[in-house]
């Protein structure tokens, strides 16, 4: 599993001109799933992102955690983050899990950090979004299981 975390003030996604998913402080998540991911593998990234302490204490060192702010989390599906650009000019997306395996792991992996008291907001999975983001920071890290 692989996800792609940025720091935001302010972020939201749109399907087909209708908003479907918004927050205001948190973190917006691009979540990748291979076909080797299990259960463990999401619920190691669930917690990893939710306790990373990536926001700033009053002295302005990152000190504090998402949980610890209680702010929320914009997850995106995000297939293409399992494409591999190494041969030629098209990616292989080969690596990337299936459809109905990654819709399931990451249903679970939403649902595992609504369990920890966040506040999840999602896109529509396998639809066309546009994201827009205003980013914090910026901050952005990659968090792998593997």
């Amino acid at each position: 599993m692989r996800v792609v975390l940025q720091r935001s003030k302010q972020a939201s996604v749109t399907v087909e001109g209708e908003v479907v998913g918004h927050i205001d402080a948190g973190l917006v998540l691009l979540v990748g799933i291979t076909h080797e991911d299990t259960n463990k593998d999401v619920e190691y990234i669930a917690d990893k992102v939710i306790n990373l302490r990536i926001f700033e204490d009053e002295e302005g060192k990152m000190n504090h955690s998402l949980l610890d702010l209680k702010k929320d989390i914009l997850s995106i599906s995000q297939f293409t983050l399992y494409g591999d650009c190494r041969k030629g000019r098209r990616p292989n997306f080969m690596q990337a899990a299936k459809p109905d395996l990654a819709l399931e792991r990451y249903d679970y992996f939403n649902e595992v950090l609504r369990q920890k008291g966040i506040r999840v907001e999602t896109g529509t999975f396998g639809a066309m979004m546009d994201v827009q983001l205003i980013n914090d920071g910026p901050v952005t890290l990659v968090v792998e299981s593997k």
